[in-house]
């Protein structure tokens, strides 16, 4: 593996872990402070998420000038596909008992897995080292 691969995969990790932070804080909120469903805890904390760890991986992480509104189209793609998923897991895990701590961290794992390969291989394929030094 190559060391540009493994730095890359360390910033994402940590932009990730950050947008983490972000989701589990506002999940908390809504969920300790305010008589909300789970699921839209859920989902709120999501998107906040999601356009943390966007921002900050497309420039940071995989240093791109792709067209903003597309690569977010795409990452709108991945999650038009994972989110309704996850949300629907969350409820049933919800329904069967499961501590909501417990399905938001493995929604949180699966979802920094395959956002990872799909941002890789779909999102910045071929646009990854493209912005300039005036860019950044």
């Amino acid at each position: 593996m190559k060391k540009s691969s493994i730095i890359q995969m360390v910033k994402f990790t940590l932009f990730s872990i950050s947008a983490g932070i972000i989701q589990i804080g506002s999940f908390t909120l809504m969920n300790e402070l305010f008589p909300l469903p789970e699921w839209f805890s859920y989902l709120t904390s999501l998107l906040l998420s999601i356009v943390w760890n966007f921002t900050f991986n497309r420039r940071f992480t995989f240093k791109s000038a792709a067209n903003v509104p597309i690569a977010m189209a795409k990452l709108l793609g991945f999650y038009a596909v994972f989110t309704p998923v996850s949300t629907y897991l969350v409820y049933l895990a919800e329904k069967a008992g499961v501590s909501e701590y417990i399905t938001v961290i493995l929604s949180m794992l699966s979802n920094f897995i395959l956002e990872f390969l799909f941002s890789k291989f779909v999102i910045y394929k071929n646009q990854e080292n493209t912005l300039t030094k005036k860019e950044k």
